[in-house]
């Protein structure tokens, strides 16, 4: 039987890959554990990455950083998200991102070989990572039109909607780095929202 420490990752074998109950502990093999420090990176620009972070628990954050050195948030991924730079490990390229421990957190570091012991034991795995990929497309693709289309108070909504417990957790500076805008617009978003929601009309 796995550990408390591993709820997480059971159920989403049990429930999301639809691995037979009996079975998903025998998973506990073709992974690894691992506990990482708030700031630590799982990976960094130029190199390869072959791994994909299942969040057990706490917060990563998935960034790039341009040539003036400013941070470019791609994504969060609180307990029971998915996380990885998907160019890299499909196409064994060299990475354009990091993926960074936000909060100190507890991660299943799932591999390649990982997902292809799964696909080849059980069968329903190959095309319920499928129906992953096609939502994590769509994902994308509503997260290029939130950027390309929307006001900043439509992207902030948003982003409350995608993430509802991540604005307790997460400085400013990185919610408005996810927005594409700056904190000092984020902070006037908010103070509109306030007085539209609470003051009296």
């Amino acid at each position: 039987m796995m550990s408390d420490s591993h709820q997480n990752i059971t159920k989403y074998l049990a429930e999301v890959l639809e691995i037979p109950v009996d079975a998903v502990a025998d998973c506990n093999n073709h992974y690894t554990y691992k506990r990482v420090a708030r700031n630590q990176l799982l990976l960094r620009e130029g190199e390869i990455g072959s791994d994909t972070f299942f969040v057990e628990k706490g917060l990563l954050r998935m960034y790039s950083i341009d040539k003036n050195g400013k941070e470019h948030i791609i994504q969060f991924a609180p307990e029971k998200w998915l996380i990885s730079d998907r160019s890299s490990v499909y196409f064994n390229e060299k990475s354009n991102y990091y993926i960074e421990a936000v909060e100190d957190s507890e991660v299943c570091v799932l591999s390649s070989v990982f997902f292809s012991k799964m696909n080849e034991v059980f069968k329903n795995t190959s095309e319920n990572n499928d129906i992953l990929l096609q939502k994590h497309i769509r994902i994308l693709q509503n997260r290029i039109n939130s950027l390309l289309a929307e006001t900043a108070e439509e992207r902030y909504l948003n982003f409350i909607k995608m993430y509802p417990d991540i604005l307790l957790r997460v400085p400013q500076w990185m919610v408005a780095s996810y927005l594409g805008i700056t904190p000092e617009s984020l902070s006037r978003v908010r103070k509109e929202l306030v007085r539209k929601n609470f003051e009296p009309s």
